[in-house]
């Protein structure tokens, strides 16, 4: 089976930093595999915060998560500090995808990058709507 290559977007637009909790380590004493995709979670909940958004209103529409990959570099532990640097890439009509790049506060290694593709949902209709126009210029897509 062929590994999942994520690419750095060519720049950052947002950048936080989050603290690996007790319930995100496993038995291995390490950073469970799933806890990455929380943490992301809440690095794309405030990305969408410091624009004055929520996944429920962006410009009047949701997002939904299509897809999501993750490519694991590096251990982390109980109390490390992660540095989630968030970029934007490949645009469509619908949505985009978010690329995360996890960095180990202490030392500055790379914990793992990891990409959800967004598509933007109308939550009553229950159906995908095109990225709002104004959305897309906030964020120089």
């Amino acid at each position: 089976m062929a590994r999942i290559k994520i690419a750095l977007p060519e720049q950052f637009i947002y950048e936080t930093m989050l603290e690996v909790r007790i319930s995100d380590i496993n038995y291995g004493g390490h950073m469970a595999n799933d806890a990455i995709l929380r943490l992301a979670h809440e690095a794309r909940l405030r990305f969408l915060k410091s624009l004055g958004y929520s996944e429920l209103d962006v410009e009047g529409v949701g997002i939904i998560m299509a897809d999501a990959a993750v490519m694991y570099r590096a251990e982390a532990f109980h109390g490390d500090q992660l540095l989630f640097r968030l970029g934007l890439a490949d645009p469509n009509p619908y949505g985009l995808d978010i690329v995360y790049q996890a960095i180990d506060g202490n030392n500055g290694k790379e914990v793992a990058r990891l990409k959800t593709g967004i598509v933007f949902f109308d939550y009553q209709t229950r159906k995908p709507v095109a990225m709002p126009a104004a959305f897309a210029a906030r964020v120089n897509q």
